[in-house]
């Protein structure tokens, strides 16, 4: 949101603007809660403050349309029906000008009122209808000088329509972001071993890596930061992993967190490398990923049931399938770069509410 031109505003006493008065006091203690359908109001900034709804006696009740300050709490809230106040502490401030006494001139006049309030006074403060005399308010003015309720109404209406347009992009985002449900009429069940060579690792120790030199990336058991928990020097005569590979975790609290490793690394103990034993697509290996993690959580559990004994023997995917019964990496590549591009549909959208 731009920032509104304020070197024009002018100060106005609250107390020339508002008529100030305290509200009556009626404690929770002596209310029926839902037994009514008069707000009854607290210092709470949630649900506009409104904590329940209430019958009680006429005589007590304020009346709407007005700006309520919580005398203890600061909390600002525009009351459109009459309401019951829980403390006497608390303000109801009325627009002197009637003819401008509009929700969205007060709602307008409430970020002024927070603005000014936020500077005088402090946590732990509290405002009361005898320090109100002195505060002052920064307002938009007119030619004569006087509050510009014109404007503020005007402003605060095209700030909903702002509002609601990026709203409606917002839902536009969530709609293009959600994909269409699987069908698994031809999906096949494929053993790991059959798609890639199912390499141990380099079983290394991270506290005795050296790092004075960083050079190579150490693939841990995490699901953060594609795994890599670090990077480590160079260790000579051990050969690092080359680009393109997957690395799987295989127990522990990220048990089934698979990534592709993009740059040379080093793993781990429990963590297993998989080289394709074909050429596969970084959107197909993303794919294949992806069903590795899910099996992994629905199959198999973290210290109980890992994948130590199971990822070189019987550790399977359901993935989709060609008429021959194999691998449909095409498909999975074209599913992939589908979600790419909503994905950036959706963040391009989102950078314009």
């Amino acid at each position: 949101m731009s920032k509104i031109e304020t070197s024009d505003w002018k100060q106005f006493k609250v107390i020339d603007l508002f008529e100030v008065k305290n509200t009556h006091s009626i404690l929770k203690n002596e209310i029926e809660e839902d037994s009514g359908e008069t707000p009854y109001v607290t210092a709470s900034n949630e649900n506009n403050g409104v904590y329940t709804y209430i019958t009680y006696n006429e005589d007590l009740k304020e009346s709407g349309n007005c700006i309520m300050i919580a005398g203890k709490t600061l909390t600002i809230t525009y009351q459109k029906k009459d309401f019951y106040s829980n403390d006497s502490h608390n303000l109801v401030l009325y627009l002197k000008d009637n003819n401008h006494r509009t929700e969205k001139v007060q709602l307008f006049l409430i970020t002024a009122l927070k603005t000014s309030i936020g500077h005088t006074y402090n946590w732990g403060d509290s405002i009361s209808s005898k320090s109100i005399q002195k505060d002052i308010i920064m307002l938009p003015v007119d030619k004569d000088g006087n509050p510009d309720f014109s404007y503020m109404e005007e402003y605060m209406k095209n700030r909903e329509i702002a509002v609601s347009a990026s709203l409606t992009k917002l839902q536009s985002a969530k709609r293009s972001a959600i994909c269409q449900k699987f069908n698994l009429e031809k999906w096949q069940t494929f053993h790991l071993y059959d798609i890639f060579e199912i390499d141990s690792g380099t079983k290394l120790d991270k506290a005795k890596m050296e790092t004075t030199a960083p050079k190579i990336n150490f693939v841990g058991r995490s699901n953060f930061n594609n795994g890599i928990t670090q990077k480590v020097n160079e260790i000579q005569g051990l050969r690092s992993y080359k680009p393109g590979s997957l690395t799987l975790a295989l127990g522990g609290a990220y048990l089934g967190s698979c990534f592709i490793q993009e740059e040379p690394f080093y793993t781990s103990q429990n963590v297993v490398v998989l080289i394709p034993k074909k050429d596969i697509s970084f959107e197909a290996k993303q794919f294949i990923a992806t069903a590795i993690f899910k099996e992994s959580q629905n199959n198999y559990r973290a210290f109980i049931k890992e994948l130590n004994a199971h990822i070189k023997r019987n550790f399977v995917i359901k993935l989709p399938a060609k008429v021959d019964g194999t691998p449909d990496y095409e498909y999975m590549s074209e599913y992939i770069s589908r979600i790419k591009s909503r994905s950036l549909h959706t963040i391009k959208t989102l950078q314009t509410v």
